[in-house]
């Protein structure tokens, strides 16, 4: 995970653009060209900033929307804090539905040398952590099949340590096996805004991670919209099955 820099507050520049799409041209023309809402949507944004600072973990814009004023647009203001942000040190990034600041990518290097170095995962645990990716969501069984060999428990218990993969819920199935799914965590280490950023076909080809013999039927499985989202064919995890999962300490019932 990116280091975060110790960025000063950097003054509210007038006459950025919003990003196309991100909220209605009424609303935004309002909110740009009215002095009154500008003033007011600048301290908004130094709000956010402040929040988002000082956050360990990326913030969602329902936890920014709850800390910050009535009425503010969280779309324009992030829209303008990224913008001020895009040429320094420290960049606001999106992480999912939530923001975070991460150090510039062109500026990485300077942190390599307080960089503590994590044990590599195994070739099984990453063919284990791409068929999660792109499969979400997906039982252990289905991951042994796409692979054409046994999984071992070890695997998945090193995805689920990196806090890349957890356990989404349960199929509803004979013997209603755990589906697992990326998380946010994972989003941030691979510097993806959202799961359907991950790679596709041509892209991984360009990369010489897929050979260019590979068979004129096989496709790359499109990520679902909402990775967090329960699919008709699965369960929520209850306390019961958090507990025979090991999750969940049991309760101990009074006699």
């Amino acid at each position: 995970m990116s280091e975060r820099a110790n960025a000063s507050v950097v003054p509210f520049k007038v006459g950025d653009e919003p990003e196309e799409g991100s909220l209605s041209q009424d609303t935004a023309e309002q909110q740009l060209h009215n002095p009154a809402e500008r003033l007011h949507l600048a301290e908004a944004v130094r709000m956010a900033e402040a929040i988002v600072f000082a956050s360990a973990e990326p913030v969602s814009e329902k936890q920014l929307a709850a800390r910050l004023p009535d009425g503010i647009n969280i779309a324009l203001a992030m829209a303008e804090l990224q913008q001020i942000y895009a040429r320094r040190g420290v960049n606001l990034v999106r992480v999912g539905d939530a923001w975070a600041f991460r150090t510039a990518g062109d500026l990485a290097f300077l942190m390599s040398r307080d960089t503590v170095q994590q044990r590599k995962l195994s070739r099984a645990a990453l063919e284990v952590l791409a068929i999660i990716a792109y499969h979400q969501p997906v039982t252990r069984a289905e991951i042994e099949d796409i692979r054409g060999v046994e999984t071992s428990k070890g695997t998945l218990d090193t995805l689920l340590e990196t806090e890349w993969v957890r356990m989404r819920g349960r199929r509803k199935t004979p013997g209603r096996p755990v589906t697992y799914g990326t998380t946010e965590t994972f989003l941030d280490h691979f510097a993806l805004e959202e799961i359907r950023d991950l790679p596709g076909m041509e892209e991984l080809k360009g990369a010489g991670l897929l050979s260019g013999r590979m068979p004129s039927n096989f496709s790359i499985p499109q990520p679902p919209a909402d990775p967090d989202a329960l699919t008709d064919d699965e369960d929520a995890l209850t306390d019961i099955d958090l507990e025979e999962l090991g999750l969940l300490t049991p309760r101990v019932t009074e006699d």
